[in-house]
């Protein structure tokens, strides 16, 4: 895959140069986890990955967006999966951004659990991958382990370039992962 050049990116030469030094999976898991969470006390957001470098927070989209640019970047494709929490039970989504070696995937995630963050690029399927996130995904009051199905991925380059460098919360690939199918991992009632 061609690599996103600067020009097409829409980014300034400093917002370019950061995202294109973080040119490995690692390299990107490492930035994400350096930038404090965003607890969006202002309001939902969901920030671009130009805002992110900005406000220098990231919530799980936001940071997949970021890492997704950083890829194109980089020559990969900018992929994204939803992780989808069993309604009605006070749990939430979780997006992570795939990337895959040697055949396998791995995947690169922002969030404040440590246990739901990268994976090593070692699992054959989509399925494996999310299936690496069920054991530790519960909700902290109960212990009820809540993660339900993934999606199948959304490429960005599908959104053109410009969510790259959005001022205005980017809605619209939400809505767009929402809206993708959705795979179960485990048979209802189980």
């Amino acid at each position: 895959m061609k690599r996103l050049a600067r020009a097409a990116s829409g980014l300034t030469h400093r917002e370019y140069a950061v995202l294109a030094r973080l040119n490995t999976p690692i390299k990107i898991q490492n930035f994400l986890d350096s930038l404090p969470f965003n607890f969006e006390k202002k309001g939902d957001t969901h920030q671009s990955p130009r805002r992110v470098l900005g406000a220098k927070t990231a919530h799980c989209i936001e940071g997949a967006l970021l890492a997704a640019a950083a890829l194109w970047i980089a020559g990969e494709p900018p992929l994204i999966m939803n992780l989808s929490a069993r309604m009605g039970r006070g749990d939430v989504d979780h997006v992570v951004t795939l990337y895959k070696r040697g055949g396998r995937y791995g995947a690169i995630s922002k969030t404040n659990h440590a246990t739901i963050r990268f994976r090593d690029p070692v699992l054959r399927t989509r399925r494996e991958l999310a299936l690496s996130y069920f054991h530790e995904w519960f909700l902290n009051t109960t212990g009820e382990k809540t993660l339900e199905c993934y999606s199948k991925p959304l490429d960005l380059r599908r959104f053109g370039t410009e969510w790259i460098t959005a001022e205005k919360d980017l809605w619209n690939i939400a809505d767009a992962l929402a809206e993708r199918k959705h795979y179960f991992l485990v048979p209802k009632g189980n």
